[in-house]
């Protein structure tokens, strides 16, 4: 170990000479003149992505075919003439409204007119600030009878 100094190089390992793959067809004519040995691999890339490009197709075809996304329900147009003419009855506007059940004027607006999908806490809470049945059977009915 004495004699190795700063700039002596210390090669650990040397690398087996490995055939080249050549890719373009000069380079492959200039090796075979030369005498050296040349592996040529030709995949064929665009036949593979083409296959795998129509199954892709087909598959998503088929999932097309087999999930037909309805959309949600809507709030049934009965639901929102009862909302309206118990709001009217009360004489509060729709902003109004929103407020006491901690609502967006929109939404109540959405509901008046048919456009919203139903979410059972917000008529829950209308069903409550209007005193009128929203869901279920007789919509429009006092939510409390009188004794």
């Amino acid at each position: 170990m004495s004699n190795v100094g700063w700039d002596d190089v210390t090669i650990l390992r040397k690398s087996a000479n490995r055939p080249k793959v050549a890719k373009s067809e000069s380079v492959v004519n200039a090796a075979k003149r030369s005498g050296i040995e040349v592996v040529t691999e030709r995949k064929s890339t665009i036949a593979n992505k083409a296959n795998h490009h129509d199954t892709d197709h087909q598959r998503i075809a088929k999932l097309d075919r087999e999930d037909l996304v309805t959309p949600p329900p809507k709030v049934d147009l009965s639901v929102g003439k009862a909302m309206q003419q118990a709001r009217m009855a009360k004489s509060l506007s729709q902003k109004e409204l929103g407020v006491k059940v901690n609502e967006r004027q929109t939404v109540i607006n959405d509901y008046e007119a048919g456009r919203a999908i139903p979410n059972q806490q917000i008529l829950g809470k209308l069903e409550r600030a209007l005193g009128v049945k929203l869901r279920g059977k007789n919509i429009g009915e006092p939510l409390f009878q009188k004794k």
